[in-house]
């Protein structure tokens, strides 16, 4: 590869990776798988780059390859490997106070959205990340309207999981 194509990849992979760190935070449950995921993430999405067209933004580009290999090895790792839940790691991002209240809905809520199928899980990650309903369709293959069907059908199931 050319240099001016690792350092366009490199660039673009370091304003965005927080996108990859949120896929991996969905699913993986300790650090160690939360590494590996984005590490292999990280080698998909170089070995796409030369393909990649700029149809779209690299960003929902970046959604689709790191989706789409997450999904691939959660699918592969619940055939074979069992791995322990954040249960006793807090995550924080600044030095200020942390609300305890909010940590309890955040576990409440992603355990229920890791009991929802892949696809759906991905559509409530990109939902979250206050994609709209094209930028989703685009980014899972599926239709506008197939999205916004699914979303309102994951939303009900949530709140009665949630609220109940």
């Amino acid at each position: 590869m050319n240099k001016e194509l690792e350092h366009r990849f490199v660039t673009q992979l370091e304003e965005n990776q927080n996108i990859v760190h949120k896929i991996c935070r969905l699913y993986t449950n300790d650090s160690d798988a939360h590494n590996d995921l984005f590490q292999e993430i990280t080698i998909q999405l170089w070995r796409a780059y030369p393909k990649f067209r700029g149809d779209s933004k690299f960003s929902t580009w970046m959604y689709r390859v790191a989706l789409n290999t997450a999904i691939t090895l959660y699918r592969k790792s619940k055939r074979s490997i069992k791995t322990q839940d954040f249960e006793g790691v807090s995550f924080k991002i600044s030095s200020e106070p942390y609300d305890d209240t909010t940590e309890q809905q955040l576990k409440l809520m992603y355990s229920a959205v890791k009991d929802l199928n892949d696809i759906d899980k991905a559509l409530v990650f990109l939902y979250l990340e206050d994609k709209n309903y094209r930028e989703i369709s685009e980014t899972l293959g599926i239709t506008e309207v197939n999205a916004r069907v699914k979303m309102n059908r994951i939303k009900e199931k949530l709140r009665t999981i949630l609220n109940p």
